[in-house]
């Protein structure tokens, strides 16, 4: 077991320090997420590979931080969340140079499977340390700030790409984390503090069954959203289910399971953890749809498109801070209903605009809805985190992380079907089905009043 002692906090300013390094390899790690799609093509041509196999420079980065999470939160509760954190970073900066000097597309998705595989080392215990660096009254705001950055970096990612790509070639995309990287990690050997073992091992056949459950999933949902065949499909499925049967039954009576089945009994983190899968899923929905829309229907250029989508992240940017602080005084059902429920709001007029709307009615309905989603955010993240016993605080940053990349590839997969299945219409089916899930999601989050569990 894990020892409950700690100091409450670390004091400033190593603590400054501490949320630095923290905030700069998550801006990283969720930026490098996304930002190769920007490239996609310029790498593809470059490289002389087909779009079909180019698509791995993606799949393999998702893949890897995907399975790697829940693994890798439980590692850092056995060795330390510190020494999972810079090794992770390590690995991410060496894998950004390779990416960097990659001269062909295998070595380029090979690397970029390993860049995956640091960043998760980096987003499956970045929550853990901030319990730790957070003295527990001022918590809210620490999940705060990671929520903003996490957001905000997600957000802004194709935007960045861009600006990076107007001024040199594709590898300076991975070539600016070197330096960077680098910073964050001479900061976190000073900064970041330890924290308590755990007795337990390791279990490495658990990680392998949750890493071919996890997998197998991906697989599936990509196979739905690209129209691969149904019967390759169903045994994509029924390899997940049988592996998670398997990895339930082992870990059922474990006594800090990788799989948190323990943390999952907890009713308060179990509808936190949903309701952080439901606002991604609305999240993704939105923000890959409606670039076709400004694009083709407005007919506007893509540089028009990026400054209107920035209301979003900007909004986000002033309400997670904000939310954060409240946090630390008032429930995440009522923070959590309000912000997802303006959400919802901010996705239905999204879906009612008019024919030829005027940038200002674009302009308030994208604000609305990062307002929404940064007000949310930090609450929500906060009451995961300290609805688990500090012991498991590895395990609850790993669900954490994994929530949000099961809600962004879900809601990739119901973009990609809703196109298919409706040409025309399909932006307006996603952005319908983005207020449905919000709403229920606000739904989800008000739940959690009725529990006694919810205090601050």
């Amino acid at each position: 077991m894990l020892a409950e002692a700690y100091t409450d906090g670390v004091p400033v300013p190593q603590r400054y320090l501490a949320v630095l390094t923290i905030g700069l390899a998550v801006m990283l790690a969720v930026m490098d997420g996304a930002i190769a799609n920007v490239a996609l093509p310029t790498i593809a041509r470059d490289l002389h590979a087909s779009p079909a196999s180019s698509i791995w420079v993606i799949n393999g980065y998702q893949l890897a931080a995907t399975i790697s999470l829940l693994p890798l939160g439980s590692l850092g509760e056995i060795v330390g969340y510190r020494r999972v954190y810079i090794g992770g970073l390590v690995i991410f900066t060496l894998a950004s140079l390779a990416c960097a000097l990659s001269q062909d597309l295998l070595v380029l998705a090979l690397s970029r499977a390993l860049q995956g595989f640091g960043a998760a080392g980096i987003m499956s215990v970045n929550a853990a340390l901030t319990r730790f660096v957070y003295p527990r009254a001022l918590l809210g705001r620490g999940m705060g700030i990671n929520a903003l950055v996490a957001a905000t970096s997600a957000a802004a990612g194709p935007s960045i790409a861009a600006a990076i790509l107007s001024v040199g070639p594709w590898p300076f995309l991975f070539a600016v984390n070197v330096p960077l990287g680098l910073i964050a990690f001479l900061v976190a050997l000073r900064a970041l503090p330890p924290t308590p073992l755990a007795k337990h091992r390791f279990d490495f056949l658990s990680a392998f069954m949750n890493a071919v459950m996890m997998a197998s999933f991906i697989f599936a949902l990509e196979g739905l959203a690209h129209g691969q065949r149904a019967v390759l499909i169903l045994v994509e499925f029924a390899v997940c289910t049988a592996f998670g049967v398997l990895l339930v039954r082992r870990q059922a009576n474990h006594v800090a399971p990788l799989l948190p089945l323990d943390l999952l009994r907890i009713p308060l983190f179990r509808l936190s953890a949903a309701t952080a899968v439901c606002s991604f899923v609305a999240q993704m929905l939105a923000f890959t749809s409606l670039p076709f829309y400004i694009e083709n229907s407005l007919g506007l250029t893509a540089v028009q498109t990026g400054l209107l989508m920035t209301p979003w992240p900007l909004a986000t940017i002033v309400s997670a801070p904000i939310a954060g602080r409240l946090a630390d005084r008032y429930p995440a059902g009522v923070l959590g209903g309000v912000g997802l429920s303006l959400l919802a709001i901010g996705l239905a007029a999204m879906a009612m605009l008019p024919a030829n709307p005027s940038r200002g009615e674009i302009i308030w309905r994208m604000a609305l809805c990062g307002a929404g989603f940064g007000l949310f955010q930090s609450p929500n993240n906060r009451t995961l985190m300290t609805s688990a016993p500090s012991r498991r605080s590895g395990g609850a940053a790993g669900t954490l992380g994994t929530s949000r990349l099961l809600g962004q590839t879900v809601g990739a997969t119901l973009v990609a079907l809703a196109f298919n299945a409706l040409p025309r219409q399909g932006v307006l089916a996603c952005l319908v089905a983005a207020a449905t899930v919000a709403a229920l999601a606000a739904a989800v989050s008000s739940s959690r009043l009725l529990l006694r569990a919810e205090v601050q």
